[in-house]
């Protein structure tokens, strides 16, 4: 099967949904992994032994490798062949999380995290851009991002449940072995029903380039998570946060020299890149923060087990779910542009909700109808920003185009997370003496919550903004714009569909 000619209406072959869906199955893997501990933490402090500071690395070693290590698993799939990245991620990934619920010291385990976190890197980027060269622009591709959407959001939620209910049945170690007997069931499913595919691509490695980002990247991420315990003034933190602006320019003048740059200027060629990263980190930094505050108010305040803190999260899930499949759909009727700022409306509406929260709440009047709001808007804007951040790009940086809009939900989630979590600790400890501490707490997550809605609701407006500079700087006065084909083009959020098939970013 030729993965870039294959049919995407109602007759395509069976085969190929199948790909579609060991490759869905990939994705859902590596977000499960985000958010499967959340719950278990305090079982695997007890457990192993760990620490506060501890007991946060957990967490921090899986985001931090990941996050780090994006671009160049993204770069790694271009030129040595994605499906191969991605089965040798898939292994690096089994086998790290059967060390993590085998470690009995906590530099084991959070050893067995990052490494865990260097096998989604490899994933992430390659089972995205396989699926955008299986689907070519058309229907096709909006009905496959709409499914990778799906099982996105889901794994987010899922991991929670899932958590909640191998933890209270089994204990904490069978969060981790549960991930690893899935990710072997996902490599022999990639191996048996992904085709094999000429995608390798030619040039070199850029490994200074590399290096550097990485290591800019690593710098970032470290200083942010680590910043939430040892606050913003500590001078490890500081350092670590100034030594990653100046790798960052460093990397930019490398750039610039080299004829096989990591990022190459012809990725921004389409105007969409740029604008459809911007944005995804913007509502990755609300993502991650959103499924770390959610259940601890569902068990800190409200007092829920973890089993019936994991079922909490089904309906998120489900309304994710349904998000993701229906955004094509709508926004063949209203355009990409408002479908995304809808998106966003919808889940900044759902978040100021979660922000009236009560410490003597309960979860069908606290927590249900917000968390259905929130995963319908979060899934309709993932799918079509997706779809944005790929859309046009040369197939021989698909990969480096899906490390890079993974890089910056990454990226975005950790700068969200340490500085939601440092405003929720801080207005939790200023409360007004005598304040009861649950009432304290519960402060500190409205703030949170707060913040993320006014952030969703900007990004929505600077959605709007970004369609309407393009509009201005595209078209000359009397003039329609055009693309490099000679086809009329509008902007950066919206194709015309007479110029070419709907995908799902216009469709």
């Amino acid at each position: 099967m030729n993965l870039g000619r294959t049919k995407d209406g109602p007759d395509a072959p069976p085969r190929q949904g199948a790909a579609l869906a060991a490759l869905a199955a990939a994705q859902f893997t590596v977000m499960l992994a985000t958010s499967i501990v959340n719950v278990a933490l305090p079982q695997i402090r007890s457990g192993v032994g760990l620490s506060d500071g501890g007991t946060t690395w957990v967490v921090n070693a899986y985001g931090l490798a990941f996050g780090a290590l994006l671009l160049a698993g993204g770069r790694a799939g271009d030129l040595l062949g994605r499906r191969r990245v991605l089965l040798a991620g898939l292994a690096v990934f089994a086998g790290a999380s059967l060390a993590a619920g085998l470690a009995g010291s906590p530099g084991l385990l959070i050893a067995a995290r990052a490494l865990q976190g260097v096998g989604a890197a490899a994933i992430a980027p390659a089972a995205l851009a396989l699926t955008m060269n299986l689907f070519p622009p058309g229907p096709g591709r909006g009905r496959a991002l709409g499914v990778w959407g799906a099982v996105s959001g889901a794994g987010g939620a899922g991991g929670v449940l899932l958590g909640g209910v191998l933890t209270q049945a089994w204990g904490w170690p069978w969060v981790f072995h549960a991930v690893a007997l899935g990710t072997t069931l996902v490599l022999l499913a990639v191996a048996t029903l992904v085709p094999r595919a000429a995608d390798r691509g030619s040039g070199r490695f850029d490994l200074l380039g590399t290096a550097t980002v990485t290591l800019a990247l690593t710098c970032l991420v470290w200083g942010l998570t680590t910043a939430r315990g040892a606050g913003w003034t500590d001078a490890g933190v500081l350092t670590a946060l100034l030594g990653a602006v100046v790798l960052l320019v460093l990397f930019a003048r490398i750039e610039r020299r080299r004829p096989d740059a990591l990022i190459p200027p012809r990725l921004f060629t389409t105007g969409r890149v740029a604008a459809g990263n911007l944005l995804m980190a913007l509502l990755g930094s609300v993502w991650i923060a959103l499924f770390f505050f959610m259940p601890l108010y569902q068990q800190q305040v409200l007092g829920m087990s973890p089993l019936a803190t994991g079922a909490g999260q089904l309906p998120l899930a489900v309304a994710n779910m349904l998000g993701a499949v229906v955004a094509p759909r709508v926004a063949g009727r209203i355009g990409a542009t408002a479908t995304v700022t809808a998106g966003l409306l919808a889940e900044a509406a759902g978040l100021l909700w979660l922000s009236w929260m009560r410490a003597d709440g309960s979860y069908l009047v606290d927590v249900l109808g917000p968390s259905i709001l929130v995963g319908l808007g979060l899934s309709i804007a993932f799918v079509q920003l997706t779809a944005l951040a790929v859309d046009g790009v040369p197939r021989q940086d698909a990969g480096l185009a899906g490390g890079l809009v993974n890089t910056t939900r990454q990226v975005g989630g950790a700068i969200g997370l340490a500085a939601l979590a440092t405003l929720a600790g801080s207005v939790t400890a200023h409360a007004p003496t005598g304040q009861p501490p649950l009432e304290a707490l519960t402060a500190g997550y409205r703030a949170a919550f707060t913040v993320s809605a006014a952030v969703l609701t900007t990004t929505a407006l600077l959605a709007l903004l970004l369609t309407c500079a393009s509009r201005r700087s595209r078209r000359p006065r009397g003039t329609a714009p055009t693309g490099t084909d000679g086809q009329p083009r509008t902007h950066p959020l919206i194709q015309n569909p007479a110029a070419r098939p709907p995908s799902s970013s216009a469709s």
